[in-house]
């Protein structure tokens, strides 16, 4: 941390010289101009890179290009004059995996050299869902490279995730040939469970509890343009978010050795709701402790 701050000094106090100049010795603008767009990451691996250079430290590895919160959301601006800018985060993410194993027929009968066994499928299918938005308005004071800003913005996030299970054996315990839960329809996720009653079960269908949040919040911070377009700040905020998880739910298929049965069994809810302060916030993605802006 110490090194990050010094890093920090040393690049600010070089430039300190330069603080009225605002444009380059190439004749490059530092600060955004009307027309300019922007996009922000995360700028401590940049300081910890530069604080391990200066502290000699030999394990230094290349820093990384991070988002600015851990909800991924991409996040940027568009000025629309050279005081002013529209800002806003977008995260649309879908995905979609499955999986299929190959188990025997277990009512099928023996089969007869050379006569390959009789076989069925079983299947997994995942999917997930992840959104998030944000957008805000921007307002900046200041003539040097040394920059203010304040404004307001709004943000949502949604996510979800269920999984599903097929099996080619169809539970048959009073069956000439019976069919009873078997690891072989194992997948490794933890789909071979028990019951509530004790029983040998599968699942078929998993849920997880889906995710819905929304805030509004007042922002201000300030930013310094180290180079031509690239600035390094932070802000802090205040304002509401209001936060939902639904509830889980499991369902699955057992036998008791005479019946086949299904339960579906349902997790719990959480909910919260808050006022304060904040300087990284899950709904909003500009929002960070600490970033470099980038302007083009």
């Amino acid at each position: 941390m110490k090194k990050s701050i010094f890093a920090v000094a040393l690049v600010l106090g070089t430039s300190a010289s330069f603080a009225q100049d605002l444009t380059s010795e190439m004749g490059e603008t530092y600060l955004p101009e009307s027309g300019d767009w922007a996009i922000g990451v995360d700028a401590t691996p940049f300081l910890q890179f530069a604080g391990n250079l200066i502290g000699g430290n030999g394990a230094n590895t290349a820093p990384t290009w991070n988002f600015l919160t851990n909800n991924q959301e991409i996040t940027g601006k568009y000025f629309t004059a050279d005081d002013m800018a529209y800002r806003g985060a977008l995260r649309l993410g879908f995905g979609s995996n499955s999986a299929s194993n190959m188990v025997a027929d277990r009512t099928a009968a023996a089969p007869t050299y050379p006569a390959l066994p009789a076989m069925v499928e079983n299947t997994m299918k995942m999917s997930t869902t992840n959104i998030g938005l944000s957008g805000g308005i921007e307002y900046r004071k200041g003539s040097g490279r040394l920059q203010g800003f304040y404004g307001g913005e709004l943000g949502i996030a949604l996510s979800s995730s269920s999984t599903t299970y097929t099996y080619g054996n169809a539970l048959a315990p009073t069956a000439a040939t019976p069919v009873f839960v078997d690891a072989a329809d194992d997948f490794g996720t933890g789909n071979i469970t028990a019951d509530t009653y004790g029983n040998a079960a599968r699942v078929t269908e998993s849920k997880g509890g889906s995710f819905f949040g929304i805030g509004i919040r007042g922002f201000i911070g300030a930013e310094y343009f180290v180079l031509p377009k690239l600035a390094v700040g932070g802000e802090f905020g205040w304002g509401l978010v209001f936060g939902s998880n639904g509830a889980s739910s499991t369902t699955m298929e057992s036998t008791d050795g005479a019946t086949v049965g299904t339960q579906t069994l349902e997790g719990n809810k959480a909910s919260g709701f808050g006022i304060d302060t904040d300087n990284v916030n899950s709904v909003f993605g500009p929002a960070a402790s600490l970033r470099m802006t980038f302007h083009f």
